[in-house]
């Protein structure tokens, strides 16, 4: 995981040992080498994810963007991208929240699970009525594109969830192999722990705008921004309303930088023939 950027640019090289002092373990050595395992554990996952998204931006030569945005914990590497966070300030918050999320996912079993064709509105009435019934979590967390929608609670509720939406046409419901209820109410305990440390650090003016998950709109006002990265912690994912906003101001190509190709899959859903797409991983 990035060691063929690592093994290409000497810069990623000391990014990489940047992140290897912050975090005051060899990370790097997991990415490189580590298990599957290792890496799927979130206090090691989002700061992976992290590092190489930003090194993947470093390498594109005259980078200067009009517009960024991040899909949950890439908004960390989107504002590192447009100025608003230095690396290693964010890399340190999303420490915090790794670690704080971890925390929260012992503290309540929970889960998520993919719902593939069925309207954004059905979910949520059937989340509602779940939650309803059982006093249970269980809400729409993730907008990946139309058609698909990630949710996110405890694990009676996404069951029984999972049960209902099957039950009104939905093709799949899934449940995902997650360590828990990602921007759900079952969030709240890292909400706390993250808005100290966001509270707290210094929010630079962004060269572009941000599009934020919970907003779905520009952004570019320091304290706005804070308030809706701590947000987005139990808020929902709006990546699809983000996307159409980005398409509706003017975006016609994106360029997706860490690993994969996921969100260029979704933004062709979303936006199809009217945007072009490209990866740096």
């Amino acid at each position: 995981m990035g060691k063929n950027l690592y093994d290409a640019h000497s810069s990623v090289k000391d990014l990489f040992e940047q992140a290897n002092e912050i975090l005051g373990f060899r990370i790097s050595d997991i990415m490189f080498t580590g298990s599957d395992e290792a890496l799927k554990q979130t206090n090691i996952t989002q700061p992976a994810i992290f590092i190489h998204s930003v090194a993947a931006f470093k390498t594109i030569e005259g980078a200067n963007p009009d517009m960024v945005a991040g899909h949950s914990l890439g908004e960390f590497s989107a504002l590192v991208a447009n100025g608003v966070l230095s690396f290693d300030k964010a890399l340190q918050l999303v420490s915090i929240r790794a670690q704080a999320m971890q925390k929260a996912c012992e503290a309540n079993p929970s889960t998520m699970a993919a719902v593939l064709n069925l309207p954004d509105e059905k979910v949520e009435e059937i989340c509602a009525a779940v939650q309803a019934e059982t006093g249970e979590v269980v809400v729409a967390a993730n907008y990946n594109c139309p058609g698909q929608l990630v949710i996110s609670g405890s694990v009676a509720a996404i069951d029984v969830a999972c049960i209902r939406m099957k039950e009104a046409g939905a093709k799949r419901a899934l449940v995902l192999p997650v360590g828990g209820a990602f921007h759900s109410p079952l969030m709240e305990p890292a909400k706390a722990e993250l808005a100290a440390a966001i509270e707290s650090a210094v929010f630079n003016t962004p060269s572009c705008p941000v599009y934020q998950n919970t907003v779905a709109k520009a952004v570019s006002d320091p304290l706005e921004i804070k308030n809706n990265l701590i947000n987005q912690l139990t808020g929902a994912v709006k990546w699809t309303q983000s996307v159409q906003a980005m398409v509706a101001d003017g975006a016609s190509h994106f360029t997706e930088c860490g690993p994969g190709k996921v969100l260029q899959g979704l933004v062709g859903k979303i936006a199809g023939a009217s945007v072009t797409t490209s990866g740096v991983s």
